[in-house]
């Protein structure tokens, strides 16, 4: 069971639309996916009330970040939306569920001050040190060519942690946001660019380079 961590302490990140993206493209390349909300907004499950049941399925499971638990039989991927504030135990217990971590990030002061330490007690973790869990960086609404997401860029290599690929400022996930649908749920056509954008992320995952990556 392939398993993805979406994290970052800082509200305002990316989380939401980074996991319910993730989320749609494993649902749309024909897995059993499970959306786990373990934000106090509970934003990736209020998503998934307005996702229409034409779509592929996404299943919803509220998840305590104290407590253990499994996900039901059957399910092939489980995607985790964490809150802001991710620290301790909590994180631990997450960590401890998931192979894979994604940490979105936008390229201003604030967040690059908040991620810092954030990195740095990631990188603490024993399944981190040990390879067990491996873990990498999203720049979200950004142009990799401005000024803004080089310093991105320098400030995540003093951490040493991966930059997967940097998604755009667009009005398409927010349309597809509010029907409960994701960049995957459209037409190529109108995302070409942007799914392009997410080929290094879902390579990073292990992904095939087909299915929903080009293809409806």
């Amino acid at each position: 069971m392939q398993s993805v961590l979406v994290a970052n302490p800082k509200g305002g990140s990316g989380k939401s639309t980074l996991a319910t993206n993730l989320a749609g493209y494993f649902a749309c390349s024909g897995r059993n996916v499970m959306l786990g909300d373990v934000d106090r907004q509970q934003s990736s499950l209020r998503w998934l009330q307005e996702r229409s049941s034409a779509l592929p399925a996404i299943q919803g499971w509220e998840v305590s970040a104290g407590a253990p638990a499994k996900p039901p039989k059957g399910t092939e991927v489980i995607v985790l939306d964490s809150g802001a504030g991710l620290h301790g135990k909590k994180m631990a217990s997450l960590i401890a569920r998931v192979e894979r971590i994604i940490i979105p990030i936008q390229p201003s002061p604030f967040d690059m001050w908040a991620s810092g330490e954030f990195f740095e007690q990631l990188l603490a973790e024993k399944a981190v040190r040990k390879s067990k869990v491996f873990m990498a960086v999203v720049g979200m609404r950004v142009d990799p060519r401005t000024r803004s997401a080089k310093e991105l860029e320098r400030f995540l290599a003093e951490h040493d942690v991966p930059v997967l690929s940097w998604l755009r400022d667009t009005q398409l996930y927010v349309q597809a946001a509010a029907t409960g649908m994701t960049l995957f749920d459209l037409p190529p056509s109108r995302t070409q660019k942007d799914r392009d954008a997410w080929k290094p992320i879902l390579q990073w995952l292990g992904e095939p380079q087909d299915g929903c990556w080009f293809d409806k």
